[in-house]
């Protein structure tokens, strides 16, 4: 049939369905068309939109045979108390068939602080595990083999420190750094849009970042320096849209910064990875991921010039939507985790982290992660999703929702670089009014009954309160403390007060890379803040602005 007779038969379609509608009305609230037909694909041109899996612009996935082969790394996040606590449960999930770790770290860990500060008070070990030192990364990592398993770490402002705190545990176990395999988040523009865990001003933030990038390229060459992060403004509210526009806008002001600052695009971009987030909308989500895939091709190849295919390719980690989570009725995540699994997979994701049934009450059960992991294994073995390389490329549907998204995506980066790039738009409250925008037309839409949120606004029970939930004694903050005591009596502080004191010098020296600094300072076992605080003493400490 030719698109004129395709036409006319949509229109009569058309016709008939509204009519039908005035007697049984649709849903409030669908964001897309009924029906999609090769009439909304006018103008794609396979070779250049699409490609083969493992080519340019690699919207059908990055490898040529994606999970035939291999499957993505089973990631599952997890921290919590103390850094012995944390080992076992990391220990007990490894055995369990993951085959990579995500650490979580406590809020002081995050925010630059020791266990031991006034400001860390209440809140050691309750959201991850509260690392100080050397000294506890080494128990963190006790009987794990940093050669074989693949480690991602959830820290920005101090991720400089707990890299090369990681470096110097496997170190100390006869790992060289160019064996290891894993990433830190680094991605310190989305903490200022979206999260919060910010401990520096942009400017030596952006250096931190490509002095990590720099460093890493020469000695830790399988370390992905940063994974650019779209999984927190997704929590934060944003659209799939939003979400792929922000975080990749925060991509390019990496890589501006980082050639900026002497290096070669394509020493670095091969090592850059992204965080997605798995919200409920599944076929959408299939359609971000291959979009995203297609914007950071063209961006890495037309706008920066890389000429290493491998500079091309947006790899990703994904993690299921802890926002879409419900404490009512927690029993029903299994189903949502399961669905966000599916679309992640389907979507081409490198490595994947579910979610706990119980993540919106507590910090997860083993049982509960257990079953999230199975969950995983499930979707990998049984539902031949992991079969098939980009199963549900040449839906209209996918097809024009991947246009669609990249479309918006683009337009989004157009409008922030005409602000001047994504710190700019960041510090003049552009990319935070755009979240906050969306995610009160959500929560509005939850309110108004138009958004069903199942077991939230519909069908609702009485239900007990949940049992066996985990919690975090509050006397693991005194524990940290009684281990800081002992470890400041122990080391040699006399080396420790040279490395910081190497460290200040070297901050106020915007020609020096701080990594190999900061990697000595651990050695001596200065703890996490004192050396965040000596870099507080020379960058000072952001400020938020009110965004209105």
């Amino acid at each position: 049939m030719d698109n004129e007779s395709l036409k006319l038969k949509v229109a009569e379609y058309t016709a008939k369905v509204e009519k039908a509608s005035a007697k049984f009305p649709e849903r409030k609230n669908l964001e897309y068309n009924r029906l999609y037909t090769p009439l909304d694909l006018e103008g794609q041109d396979y070779e250049r939109d699409l490609g083969l899996p493992g080519s340019y612009p690699f919207t059908r996935g990055v490898q040529p045979t994606m999970y035939r082969g291999r499957f993505w790394t089973m990631r599952m996040y997890a921290g919590f108390s103390t850094a012995e606590e944390s080992n076992k449960r990391y220990r007990y999930l490894l055995e369990s068939g993951g085959t990579g770790l995500s650490c979580a770290f406590d809020l002081p860990t995050q925010i630059g602080y020791d266990s031991d500060d006034i400001i860390s008070e209440g809140e050691v070990g309750k959201v991850g595990v509260a690392i100080d030192s050397l000294a506890d990364m080494e128990i963190l990592f006790d009987q794990i083999d940093l050669g074989k398993v693949s480690t991602s770490m959830t820290i920005n402002a101090p991720a400089s420190v707990l890299l090369a705190m990681y470096i110097a545990v496997a170190e100390k176990n006869g790992i060289g750094p160019e064996k290891l395999n894993g990433t830190i988040q680094n991605d310190i523009l989305k903490e200022y849009a979206a999260r919060g865990t910010y401990i520096f001003p942009p400017k030596p933030s952006m250096r931190l970042i490509t002095n990590i990038f720099e460093y890493c390229s020469k000695n830790v060459p399988n370390w992905n320096t940063i994974s650019i992060s779209g999984y927190h403004i997704r929590e934060a509210g944003s659209t799939a849209a939003q979400e792929i526009a922000f975080t990749i806008a925060d991509g390019i002001a990496y890589c501006e910064a980082a050639i900026k600052a002497g290096l070669d695009v394509d020493a670095f971009a091969g090592r850059l990875s992204f965080f997605w987030n798995a919200h409920n909308n599944v076929l959408e989500e299939v359609a971000k991921f291959r979009a995203s895939r297609r914007v950071w091709a063209k961006i890495m190849k037309e706008r920066f010039g890389a000429k290493n295919p491998k500079s091309w390719m947006l790899r990703v980690h994904t993690q299921t939507a802890g926002s879409m989570l419900t404490a009512q009725q927690p029993d029903n995540n299994v189903v949502r985790v399961a669905l966000q699994t599916a679309a992640a997979v389907m979507g081409g994701t490198q490595s994947l982290h579910t979610n706990s049934k119980d993540e919106a009450l507590a910090l997860p059960t083993e049982a509960s992660v257990r079953v999230a992991l199975r969950t995983q294994q499930i979707v990998a073995y049984e539902s031949g999703l992991a079969d098939v390389v980009d199963p549900l490329a040449g839906s209209y549907y996918v097809e024009a929702m991947t246009n669609q998204i990249e479309a918006e995506a683009l337009k989004y980066i157009q409008k922030i670089d005409d602000i001047g790039g994504a710190v700019v738009a960041i510090e003049e409250g552009y990319i935070q009014r755009e979240i906050q925008d969306s995610a009160y037309k959500w929560q509005k839409e939850v309110e108004n009954n138009d958004r069903v949120i199942v077991g939230v606004n519909k069908f609702q029970i009485e239900e007990k309160p949940v049992e066996g939930l985990l919690r975090v004694d509050a006397s693991v903050g005194e524990l940290q403390k009684k281990k800081l005591a002992d470890l400041r009596a122990k080391r040699d502080n006399a080396a420790v007060t040279a490395a910081l004191a190497k460290l200040e010098a070297a901050c106020g020296d915007d020609s020096v890379n701080l990594m190999p600094i900061i990697l000595e300072a651990v050695k001596t076992y200065a703890t996490l803040g004192e050396i965040c605080g000596v870099m507080r003493k020379v960058f000072g400490e952001y400020q938020a602005h009110a965004t209105l």
